[in-house]
């Protein structure tokens, strides 16, 4: 079985959580399922969950190289050359990354607002861009867009190989397989 979930913002990628802070058990009502994956507390969209050990394996193992794209809003209105300098790849704390697709985006029409909303600053844009990556370190995409001068105020899978949110509600699951 393989479960498609539009993790919302605020969720822990576990089913419990001795603080009492929200996890996957308020969303995913299957029983014997697990992440393959995972999405940090502060980011949104497409989480996998599956019973089948192999599968989650082949979804998450870098030498797999499942490709995983990515909305991003970040601070400030992001330049070309850092859109460059992410398709190359950057260097992090752990050594440098490898090469992304990287693109401007466009604010999407299907984006649902985000509690708590994003915070606003009158005098700094902020844009929209799409990034696919390869591999998948801790918190990622956040550290490559920090790297490059554009914090991330907001993350959202959107797929994961062949697997897309496709219009799946924030909260909302789907079974993909």
């Amino acid at each position: 079985m393989l479960i498609a979930l539009n993790k919302p913002y605020g969720v822990l990628c576990q089913f419990s959580d001795a603080d009492g802070r929200p996890t996957l058990a308020a969303f995913v009502k299957q029983k014997d399922v697990y992440p393959a994956g995972r999405l940090d507390h502060d980011s949104e969209g497409l989480l996998l969950l599956t019973d089948d050990g192999r599968l989650a394996h082949k979804l998450t193992d870098p030498k797999h190289k499942e490709p995983k794209t990515y909305l991003v809003q970040v601070d400030g209105q992001i330049t070309d050359e850092a859109i460059a300098s992410l398709a190359r790849g950057v260097v992090l704390n752990d050594g440098p990354t490898l090469p992304a697709q990287a693109e401007h985006a466009a604010e999407p029409e299907w984006l649902w607002p985000r509690d708590p909303p994003v915070r606003y600053r009158k005098l700094i844009p902020t844009s929209w861009l799409r990034i696919t990556l390869r591999e998948g370190r801790n918190r990622q995409v956040r550290r490559m867009t920090a790297a490059v001068g554009f914090p991330t105020l907001r993350l959202i899978r959107e797929r994961v190989g062949s697997y897309a949110l496709d219009g799946l509600a924030p909260g909302s699951t789907r079974i993909v397989g």
